[in-house]
């Protein structure tokens, strides 16, 4: 009898939990949310790695320890989710390049530490939850460990506009699932270590949200033949706690510097 109401209990406590889990908290900023847009970056991992390994830069445990996988879309990864330039911060005479190179230590506000790239482990830990901790690691293989990306991310991107880390976080991971859902997601994994070309990605994006999105997608390629290393997808701030669809996505000014066609890297050099 007591064993049997034990696990009822634990079932239930456990039904409860997955509940809560469910529903995150919505990502929403407590000051400087005066901004349009957000860029979600998402690194295409074995591109990443490759560019390490061509320009002799030392590399990462996660990319000397890459390993295949049976679901080509894993490589598609979290690198992070950017906030636009808010006004309250352009009146101020800060512009886009100013903000995009110093985000949350951009002088004259929000003037906060400096994160620096080469030394994203000197961070301030994050405060995300160990649950949180362990569904970004899925995603973004960067985080923790020697590498610390989620550190540096928070520190240039999220910790001035006073994110709830889980939410931040949480926002990351469910967008990149729904990412590698789409026919997108589907496109990359079928042509992983082909050649592609870059009209058709475009009617992959399309097939996915609509032919308007399409220019909201800037690709980044490296090498001779250029192989993708990162696509960066300009989302509205309006719209960033709602599923993706054809409404989520804004127009950005440039597509990318990946040409007509290049390579879906697979793993190894």
């Amino acid at each position: 009898m007591f064993r049997k109401e034990f696990v009822t209990r634990f079932s239930a406590i456990a039904l409860g939990f997955c509940a809560l889990s469910a529903h995150a908290a919505p990502l929403q900023a407590t000051q400087y949310g005066d901004f349009d847009r957000y860029v979600l970056a998402l690194s295409w991992q074995t591109g990443f790695c490759q560019s390490m390994h061509d320009r002799n830069r030392n590399e990462p445990d996660e990319c000397r320890l890459q390993k295949e996988s049976d679901n080509k879309t894993d490589f598609l990864t979290v690198h992070g989710l950017w906030p636009g330039l808010p006004k309250s911060i352009s009146s101020r005479g800060v512009d886009e390049r100013r903000w995009m190179r110093f985000g949350c230590a951009t002088r004259p506000i929000p003037n906060m530490p400096e994160a620096k790239a080469s030394r994203k482990c000197a961070a301030a830990e994050t405060g995300l939850s160990l649950e949180s901790a362990a569904k970004l690691s899925s995603v973004m293989p960067g985080a923790g460990g020697n590498s610390c990306l989620e550190r540096y991310e928070y520190a240039k991107h999220g910790v001035c506009f006073g994110f709830d880390p889980d939410a931040y976080f949480g926002t990351m991971v469910r967008l990149n699932q729904s990412v590698k859902a789409s026919p997108l997601g589907g496109f990359l994994a079928d042509n992983y270590g082909k050649t592609v070309t870059r009209r058709d990605v475009d009617k992959a994006i399309a097939k996915s949200w609509g032919q308007d999105s399409v220019k909201a997608v800037k690709l980044t390629c490296q090498g001779n033949p250029a192989y993708l290393t990162e696509m960066q997808i300009s989302l509205k701030a309006a719209t960033i706690n709602a599923p993706l669809s054809s409404a989520s996505f804004a127009p950005q000014p440039h597509p990318g510097n990946c040409g007509k066609q290049f390579v879906i890297d697979k793993v190894g050099y």
